[in-house]
This record gives structure tokens, sequence and C-alpha cells, in this order.
């Protein structure tokens, strides 16, 4: 399962652009991750620019 690691997350969005399972949204300007969708491809983590993805 990928974690936010909120202290470093720039809520860009780049995260959600690329999960091909939409699994990852952005409400209100906080990145929520649906562990029931994710697949832990790790696009995500590869995409941000920010290294606030972490997989497990």
């Amino acid at each position: 399962m990928v974690k936010v690691n909120y202290k470093r997350c720039g809520y860009c969005g780049a995260c959600v652009g690329v999960c091909e399972n939409l699994a990852i949204n952005l409400i209100e300007h906080i990145v929520v991750i649906d562990e029931k969708k994710c697949s832990n491809c790790n696009l995500c983590i590869i995409v941000c620019p920010l290294n606030a993805l972490e997989g497990e």
C-alpha cells in the first residue's frame, strides 16, 4: 500500500494523473488513496516530484 508523507506533499496532483486505477484523489487539497483500488504499481511514487509517496 502506498502512503502519503503529508509533511513533504505539495498537493500538486501529479500522482492523481498517473493512477490507472483511479485510487488517488485530491480532496480539499489533501491526497487520499483508496486502499481497495490501489494495485501497488508504484507509478505515483515514481512521478512524485517531492518524494512524498512511499510504498510498504
